[in-house]
């Protein structure tokens, strides 16, 4: 891992309503790093993800959003140049994204959509380097034997490693993964998070996942930032972030459903 900085976030700040989803947020993420984002519900997790590739406006005013250097959003517009930036970047969220009357085969060649003329995905005229990407990627995440099966048909944890799969054909350098495993049974979701935390180790990638469980957090990733109310209230090593500290985060709640085996 490099200190160069892959994601740069400014003062970003997202009001809905009377609401502050963010206030004021500032981030900079390092090449190679794996971030867990927590926080209670309506921290502002999501919204900053979505923010950061684009797919939400922050606030008008001094917050700034970059991505390996370029624009994707100021001043509350998205900069006419973040297609530049979302090629790089791969969005996972929870309900997995994937078109359930086609193939996972299909679902995950859809990465290289940047890449080809837009007729030949739309026909599925996929070109041979596409074809052998997809099918490297099914393997890479364990669902090759299932890329003929449309994807509606498919468990959770299956659907989930074939958009994992699909940023892979993509070629991003950034993983965003919104909640990826709240849906899934704890097993696929202990596999999804292994599969995500070997792309960052092995590959290189960058990943950036929010989640609700905390005990994923600190097992899986090495840096952790911490929402609440929209503001940033931790951001430090997942080893450093301590009992008490949760407790602040969620509430004093927390201490009901603290697993055996958590930070004292």
């Amino acid at each position: 891992m490099t200190s160069d900085p892959v994601l740069s976030i400014r003062a970003a700040s997202k009001t809905f309503g009377s609401r502050r989803a963010l206030d004021t947020v500032s981030l900079d993420v390092a090449r190679g790093e794996m971030i867990a984002l927590i926080g209670p519900s309506g921290s502002g997790k999501s919204t900053l993800l979505r923010s950061i590739d684009g797919l939400q406006t922050i606030d008008e005013g001094a917050g700034v959003i970059t991505a390996f250097g370029g624009p994707v959003q100021a001043k509350g517009k998205v900069s006419d140049q973040v297609r530049k930036a979302r090629i790089r970047i791969g969005f996972i969220a929870q309900q997995f994204n994937l078109v359930g009357r086609l193939s996972l085969f299909s679902n995950v060649a859809l990465g290289s959509l940047g890449r080809i003329p837009f007729a030949r995905g739309l026909f599925g005229a996929w070109p041979k380097e596409t074809r052998e990407a997809a099918m490297a990627a099914l393997a890479r995440v364990g669902v090759a034997d299932y890329a003929a099966q449309r994807a509606n048909t498919l468990s959770g944890g299956q659907q989930q490693r074939g958009a994992i799969a699909r940023a892979l054909v993509q070629k991003a350098k950034i993983i965003l993964a919104d909640e990826p495993v709240a849906s899934l049974d704890p097993v696929s979701a202990r596999k999804v998070m292994e599969i995500l935390r070997d792309l960052n180790k092995t590959d290189g990638l960058t990943v950036v996942v929010t989640l609700h469980q905390v005990d994923y957090a600190l097992r899986y990733c090495d840096r952790v930032v911490a929402l609440k109310a929209g503001q940033k209230v931790y951001d430090g090593p997942a080893s450093a972030l301590k009992r008490e500290q949760l407790i602040d985060i969620y509430g004093p709640e927390f201490e009901d459903v603290f697993w055996e085996g958590a930070p004292q």
